[in-house]
């Protein structure tokens, strides 16, 4: 399998993105990944995330790409002047961060099929945002989702299968357990509906050789045809599970796993957050 070399850019504060700007962020990504062009840059960093988990989805070499404030539109004249480097060999393809529907669109409309090959953002069983409005534009533009979330901070597993609910401010928990757990406590539903929400996956992975909770909640954001790709965070040395992870190629959910899944899911308010917290990448806004 080839390495491919991801970064990001992220831009939280007023940048006036000229030639010069643009070219000096992907030139200081290249020499600290010690490297001829940028394979992937990315812009927002998720901590402690391993290699992703591809679907058959082939662009290696990716520059992505975030901005903070959508009412300055110097994010278009940065991702033109990203458009140009490309050409000129310094970065492979680009991506998007965090950009919800409007935004994608737009970006994809103004520069072009093909450029844009990516959005990184939220997306699993408890946050199905991308389902409301981005799955078509991903499918209009030919455009992927690198998903990220998608174990709820590891609350997604077996280990959490009959456990009483955790104490939000807990010191055991980590600051990614706590955004994940208060999403699944105050926008989603409840700790019972997610107990049985675990419940309903192990009996789907119980259907496929014992296939673990983690596995079939990734298998499902796979299952969606606007997925590239899932990143699964890792803690190294703390919480690794690079074996189990493989055994998502190993199975397919069928339609009674669909539907036992779906009839908890219906049950919940996952398909309100849109509303409530807003497009993709809204909570960093």
């Amino acid at each position: 399998m080839p390495v491919v070399g991801a970064t990001k850019w992220c831009v939280f504060r007023p940048t006036d993105p000229t030639r010069a700007v643009v070219e000096a962020a992907v030139r200081e990504r290249i020499k600290r990944m010690r490297s001829q062009s940028v394979d992937l840059l990315q812009v927002r960093v998720i901590p402690g995330s391993s290699p992703p988990i591809k679907n058959d989805w082939s662009p290696m070499s990716r520059y992505q790409f975030h901005w903070q404030d959508y009412s300055d539109k110097g994010y278009l004249t940065a991702l033109q002047i990203l458009q140009d480097l490309q050409q000129e060999g310094l970065v492979s393809a680009v991506g998007l961060c965090n950009f919800d529907a409007i935004r994608t669109d737009e970006i994809c409309t103004q520069l072009g099929p093909g450029f844009i090959v990516s959005n990184q953002v939220q997306f699993s069983l408890i946050d199905t945002r991308p389902l409301d409005g981005m799955a078509d534009v991903c499918e209009r533009h030919n455009v992927k989702l690198l998903t990220y979330g998608t174990l709820c901070g590891g609350f997604l597993a077996d280990k959490w299968l009959g456990q009483p609910e955790p104490d939000l401010y807990a010191g055991d928990l980590t600051p990614s357990q706590r955004k994940y757990l208060d999403m699944i406590l105050k926008a989603w539903g409840n700790w019972a509906l997610f107990q049985s929400l675990l419940t309903v996956l192990r009996d789907v992975g119980d259907r496929h050789g014992g296939a673990s909770i983690a596995n079939v909640a990734t298998r499902w954001v796979l299952d969606h045809p606007f997925v590239g790709a899932v990143i699964i965070g890792v803690r190294l040395g703390v919480s690794e599970h690079p074996d189990d992870n493989q055994r998502v190629h190993d199975f397919k959910l069928t339609e009674e796993d669909r539907n036992a899944i779906e009839t908890v899911l219906a049950e919940s308010d996952g398909r309100h957050m849109i509303s409530t917290i807003g497009d993709c990448g809204a909570e960093y806004r």
